[in-house]
C-alpha cells in the first residue's frame, strides 16, 4: 500500500513545476527533481532532473545541471545538461557548456568552450576542470 503511494509522489515531484519570479532574487544552490522556470536572479547552482527553462528577465551567476535546458536569458557560470540544450535568441552564456545535443537560434550570444557528446564523454569532460573551467586542449585547435 505504502509503495503504491511512494511512486505516486515520486511521479508528483518529477512532474511538478517550481517558478521563480521576476521580481525574486535568491542566493544560494537550487535544487529540484522536478521542471524549474527561472524568471528571476539567482546567485548559487541551480540542479534538476528534469527541465530547466531561464526566462528573458532572468540572471543566474552559477553553474546549471539539468536533464535539458531552454535559456533565454543570462547565464554567468557553466551549464551541463545530460540530454538537451537550447539556446535562445536573446540568451546570453559567459561559461563552458557540456551537453549531449546543442540548438542555437541565430542572435544567441555564447563566450566560452562547448563539449558535446554522449553522456560518458560529458562525466569524463567533467574531470577536466579547473576551478570550475575547462582545462585548455593540449593542441591548439587547427583554425580554417
Amino acid at each position: 500500500m505504502f509503495k503504491d503511494n511512494e511512486k505516486r509522489a515520486a511521479v508528483d515531484v518529477i512532474n511538478s513545476s517550481n517558478i521563480i519570479v521576476k521580481e525574486t532574487k535568491i542566493v544560494g544552490d537550487v535544487e529540484t527533481q522536478g521542471n524549474i522556470r527561472i524568471e528571476g536572479h539567482v546567485k548559487g547552482n541551480i540542479t534538476t532532473k528534469a527541465k530547466i527553462v531561464v526566462g528573458d528577465s532572468a540572471l543566474i551567476e552559477g553553474n546549471i545541471f539539468a536533464a535539458e535546458a531552454e535559456i533565454s536569458g543570462e547565464i554567468k557560470g557553466e551549464i551541463k545538461c545530460s540530454q538537451i540544450l537550447m539556446l535562445k535568441n536573446s540568451c546570453k552564456i559567459y561559461g563552458n557548456i557540456l551537453t549531449t545535443k546543442l540548438v542555437i537560434e541565430q542572435g544567441a550570444s555564447f563566450n566560452g568552450q562547448c563539449k558535446m557528446g554522449t553522456l560518458e564523454e560529458i562525466k569524463g569532460a567533467s574531470k577536466n576542470t579547473e576551478n570550475g573551467q575547462l582545462k585548455k586542449p593540449e593542441k591548439e585547435a587547427v583554425q580554417y
